[in-house]
């Protein structure tokens, strides 16, 4: 069972960046938009961010760093912390998925774990 102080809620918005994107030159640009939520009792400040990005042909590739954004950001109890970026792939569509390590005011490191979710060209998919 979860603890109840310990809860953060992951939501992600992506688009297609045409006008970034060079279709003949397999560069395909996608910006996505993050609501991370804390539903926990603690407040908690977002530390580092892993990412596992998958293509289309199954190639992975991961990415670790500090914070999102070049924030840390410190996120209080039922309050949430939006922010956007991107990614570049060599293929129409592709997966990102992971986890932001998190840290409660009472010290306790946690995950919160970033479900996977689809970058797709429109179109790309029937």
């Amino acid at each position: 069972m979860s603890d109840s102080r310990y809860h953060v809620d992951v939501r992600v918005v992506t688009h297609y960046l045409a006008d970034q994107s060079q279709p003949e030159h397999n560069r395909f640009a996608f910006a996505y938009t993050i609501t991370v939520q804390n539903n926990g009792e603690l407040p908690a400040r977002l530390m580092s961010r892993h990412w596992v990005i998958t293509d289309g042909d199954g190639h992975v590739e991961e990415v670790r760093g500090a914070g999102v954004v070049g924030q840390q950001p410190l996120i209080k109890s039922g309050g949430e912390h939006t922010y956007s970026s991107g990614t570049v792939m060599t293929t129409k569509v592709g997966t990102m998925q992971g986890t932001y390590e998190m840290v409660a005011d009472d010290g306790k490191h946690f995950d919160a774990i970033i479900k996977p979710f689809r970058l797709a060209v429109p179109g790309a998919l029937h």
